[in-house]
């Protein structure tokens, strides 16, 4: 199992950055994917999250409206499109794949714990 985190950076505030997560060595459609980010002095926070099979999605509430999660099932591949970005938006953005999502206890992107496989991180820096 890979998940391979890219497209962060650093952007001025207002801007945009748009977030890939190639995943591979497990069936994509049976997962969910999350974006998750530890911004300093905070713990690891989920963002948003989707199921891949309906296409179902999940948001941090403080972030919906300015992040929006998808995915292209053809190319194994979850995007996080970031707008409006803040200086307090700067930190590690991590992808990670519930592998058995249909058989989460509390349903798919409930729960941190059932994300089985991580990403290595993209770093996202907003300027003021």
């Amino acid at each position: 199992v890979q998940l391979q985190a890219s497209g962060g950076g650093l952007v001025q505030a207002g801007g945009s950055l748009k977030l890939s997560c190639v995943a591979s060595g497990f069936t994509f459609d049976d997962s969910s994917i999350g974006w998750f980010r530890r911004v300093p002095g905070k713990d690891r926070r989920g963002a948003a999250c989707i199921e891949i099979s309906n296409g179902r999605t999940f948001y941090f509430p403080s972030l919906k409206g300015r992040f929006t999660i998808s995915s292209d099932d053809a190319k194994n591949t979850v995007y996080l499109q970031m707008d409006s970005l803040t200086p307090e938006d700067t930190g590690t953005y991590y992808c990670a794949a519930d592998l058995n999502t249909q058989g989460s206890k509390y349903g798919p992107c409930q729960d941190i714990s059932d994300f089985d496989s991580w990403g290595q991180g993209t770093l996202v820096t907003v300027s003021s």
